[in-house]
């Protein structure tokens, strides 16, 4: 459904491959009880990937349009030859938490950072919470392009054109980001060798445009800098929030996180975020825009103190894609 029909044939091959108690079960037993949201599957295949990445698994790699292959018959039995050989490498890397920074999600919070630039006349003041490596951070250094209308560099190496909005977005706003920052419990660093490895190993191998945007913002990221704390996300964003930066609208944003917050920290989030915008006025507002499941789509949210109105702005696919502008009325 969202677009990989070669991780779609590998995992019903994985899953048959697990019932059947072949080399996907050796490696996964034992894992039964992993909480669902710490999404074993992914981990399982970006622990693959990262190997194909790193030359170890030539045969898969043949079927790996990431690592310059081509999607063709036979992809199955490569993938769990390689998952039998490779076995004791693959569980370490099962530790690891999925950390994907998808550049694409960018195109559906661009209509709200605009829309806050717009409606306060402020500089903005970016919090973004689960921000993995800060390439969302720099989402003003990206182009966007929707029939006919643009945003952002002309030269941005990052090109977002995926929108299919009757509503036109409000490109016309110019914004000016003022202070950046971010947490992550585990943050990656963009501009090292093993971030870049992690980052590319958890995009689908056959969404090639994902991965050209993934590398463009890597680029990005290694002449922009932008503070990445690691931190728990409650904890970090009552801090932040705790006192107000007048001259500057603070935009709290997130994208596809909440589902990996604890239930405490998940209402400890939203009590932050609330509690700072009772507090805001005209001179220091307060935003709070996410991105999060809302069944076949995400729904992007945003909420503007000191108004307290809270609106559906967008829907998009979960990568970004087919981004329907709605407005913030």
């Amino acid at each position: 459904m969202l677009g990989s029909p070669l991780y779609a044939a590998l995992l019903e091959a994985a899953a048959q491959d697990l019932v059947e108690g072949g080399p996907v079960w050796s490696v996964l037993e034992g894992r039964e009880g992993d909480d669902a949201g710490s999404a074993l599957a992914l981990r399982f295949m970006g622990a693959i990937h990262r190997l194909v990445l790193q030359g170890k698994a030539s045969a898969l790699a043949a079927h790996y349009p990431s690592a310059g292959g081509r999607v063709g018959e036979g992809a199955e039995g490569a993938f769990l030859a390689t998952v039998e050989e490779l076995e004791d490498q693959i569980r370490p890397l099962l530790e690891h938490p999925v950390q994907t920074n998808e550049v694409g999600r960018a195109a559906g919070l661009i209509g709200g950072f605009l829309t806050v630039s717009e409606r306060s006349g402020l500089p903005l003041r970016i919090l973004e919470i689960g921000t993995s490596a800060g390439l969302l951070l720099r989402w003003d250094h990206f182009r966007y392009e929707a029939r006919g209308a643009t945003w952002g560099p002309i030269d941005s190496p990052v090109r977002l054109c995926d929108f299919n909005s009757e509503v036109p977005l409000p490109f016309d706003q110019p914004a000016e980001v003022a202070l950046r920052a971010g947490c992550d419990t585990k943050p990656l660093d963009p501009t090292s060798d093993d971030g870049r490895l992690t980052l590319l190993s958890y995009v689908w191998p056959d969404q090639t445009a994902r991965i050209r945007n993934l590398r463009a913002a890597l680029e990005i990221a290694a002449r922009i800098p932008a503070g990445v704390e690691s931190a728990n996300a409650a904890d970090w964003l009552e801090r932040e929030l705790a006192e107000t930066t007048p001259g500057h609208a603070t935009v709290v944003y997130h994208s596809i996180v909440l589902q990996y917050l604890s239930e405490e920290d998940f209402e400890r989030v939203g009590r932050a975020i609330t509690t700072a915008g009772a507090a805001a006025n005209a001179d220091a507002p307060i935003a709070w825009l996410r991105m999060e499941p809302g069944g076949e789509q995400a729904q992007v949210r945003l909420t503007m103190w000191p108004e307290g109105l809270e609106r559906l702005v967008a829907t998009c696919s979960y990568h970004g894609a087919a981004v329907r502008w709605l407005g913030y009325g």
